[in-house]
């Protein structure tokens, strides 16, 4: 099996560093390939950017105490290394995409935003799992994003022992269609740990943003910075996947592909364009 790993955190993030030597770890003789953002790309969602613009570079990359394959460094956003993959530039076909540690759970509408699913998402385009781990973060972490100062001690190896087991068990029989696994562990020592559970994708994130505010930028004119405030922290349904972090147990989500969804009681633009159309 190859299994890439990636995150939206940038190359030179902790949490790659320790979840991409968990995959090592793991028995059967797997291929493991680090491919990474050469930067911080969180917010990304599955996004692959311009590309005749930003005209993507690839670099070797460098991990201390790396013991699987290669490392790469990409100057896009995870889903962009995940496509690259996908389409040869790091060898053979992958089996696996494991995405993270974010720092900072991916919950609620977070989902939609997040760099670490969207690589995992954009896997399951080629029909390849894909595997997001993101664990929560003591004290403040707002729309699925961990501040520096409050991700010092950080308690990594444990959501890479949480991700290593989910892997272990995907290995063990392979889904055919591809499942995109999202996980999400609390911000505490391993043995402290002693549930999971699947979860509901929920509405909120553990706290929001509350409002924007256009600030006007001093000599220059009609160019303003954008001051954001926080908003109280939220009270999180126990069945939904923000909840039950918050309930120091792991949680997991099988997340689905988009669908048409009929609306019956949504009219107006069907016969706005039969009126149009015929």
């Amino acid at each position: 099996m190859r299994i890439l790993v990636t995150n939206d955190d940038g190359i030179d993030s902790i949490g790659l560093h320790v979840l991409a030597k968990a995959m090592c770890e793991i028995e059967g003789g797997h291929e493991v390939v680090v491919a990474a953002p050469d930067r911080e790309f969180s917010g990304a969602g599955a996004s692959l950017g311009a590309l005749h613009l930003i005209r993507p570079e690839v670099r070797r990359g460098r991990i201390d105490g790396w013991q699987g394959s290669d490392v790469w460094s990409v100057s896009g956003p995870p889903a962009l290394c995940v496509m690259f993959a996908r389409l040869g530039a790091f060898g053979a076909p992958f089996d696996l995409v494991v995405s993270g540690i974010n720092p900072g759970a991916n919950v609620g509408r977070a989902v939609y935003h997040s760099g670490t699913v969207g690589a995992a998402l954009t896997a399951r385009n080629g029909n390849v799992s894909g595997v997001a781990v993101s664990q929560s973060v003591t004290g403040f972490a707002v729309e699925g994003q961990g501040w520096d100062e409050t991700i010092r001690d950080q308690h990594w190896e444990s959501a890479a022992a949480v991700g290593r087991a989910v892997v272990e068990g995907l290995l063990v029989d392979p889904p055919d269609p591809a499942v995109v696994i999202n996980v999400n562990v609390p911000d505490v020592p391993l043995d402290q740990i002693s549930e999971w559970r699947y979860a509901d994708v929920g509405l909120l994130p553990p706290q929001t943003m509350a409002t924007a505010t256009l600030e006007p930028i001093t000599g220059h004119d009609g160019a303003f910075d954008v001051k954001m405030a926080w908003g109280e922290p939220n009270v999180l349904d126990p069945a939904t996947d923000g909840g039950t972090v918050e309930a120091g147990v792991v949680a997991i989500t099988y997340l689905s592909r988009l669908v048409h969804e009929p609306r019956a009681d949504v009219v107006g633009p069907g016969q706005a364009l039969t009126s149009l159309l015929g």
